[in-house]
This record gives structure tokens, sequence and C-alpha cells, in this order.
């Protein structure tokens, strides 16, 4: 699916400069970096989700570690 991307005069500079820098297309160094936050930001969530469900069963156990 093809869309478009707008961007202000900084964030198409600051790209530009970036994919200068690194040999590559802006369009591949744009595209790299959603690849690269839908990733983080992803395994963060698990994460999170994990913790709520696992942290309160040992609360008890961190606590007295903690002391």
């Amino acid at each position: 699916m093809a869309m478009t991307l707008r961007l202000d005069e900084q964030e198409t500079e600051a790209l530009r400069r970036r994919a200068e820098l690194e040999g590559r297309s802006m369009q591949d160094v744009a595209r790299q970096a959603v690849r690269d936050y839908v990733e983080r930001t992803s395994k963060r969530e698990l994460l999170d989700r994990v913790l709520d469900r696992e942290l309160p069963r040992y609360a008890e156990a961190l606590e007295r570690l903690g002391q």
C-alpha cells in the first residue's frame, strides 16, 4: 500500500542528511524507522502486559527482598 508522508522542512532536512550519511534513500531510511518503531513499541507493550499479570503474584516476595 502506498502512502504519503508529509514532513516539515526540518524533518525533511534531517532525513536527507541521515540518508546521505548512510548512502541510502530517504524512503529506505524512513521505512526502516517505521519498522524499528513498531518492533520497539510492540515489545514494550508485551512486556508491560506480562509484568501487569505477573508482578502481583510475586509482590510479597519482592517486598521482602527490598527490606
